[in-house]
């Protein structure tokens, strides 16, 4: 099952992170499929930037989003799910 989820990057006690689609699997900073966005919690206000076409490419196919990048699409407006 994919997951659309955050991906850690960025130094000690400085996270921002990429919005990835992974296995469900895999560890959090290990294997992608794709990246459809990023999201930087130390900026003011917070950096959050998406493909949404990538994203409902996704949904589409049925990947799930983690409850923090479910929040992060709901402020950006995106579909939450795909209608099947």
């Amino acid at each position: 099952m994919l997951r659309i989820r955050l991906f850690r990057v960025g130094k000690k006690k400085q996270p921002s992170y990429r919005i990835v689609v992974a296995d469900a699997r895999s560890p959090r900073d290990g294997a992608i499929v794709e990246q459809v966005g990023i999201y930087n919690p130390l900026t003011d206000p917070a950096t959050v930037v998406i493909d949404n076409e990538k994203v409902q490419k996704w949904l589409g196919v049925g990947a799930k989003p983690s409850d923090t990048v479910q929040r992060l699409l709901d402020r950006q407006k995106a579909p939450e799910k795909a209608e099947a």
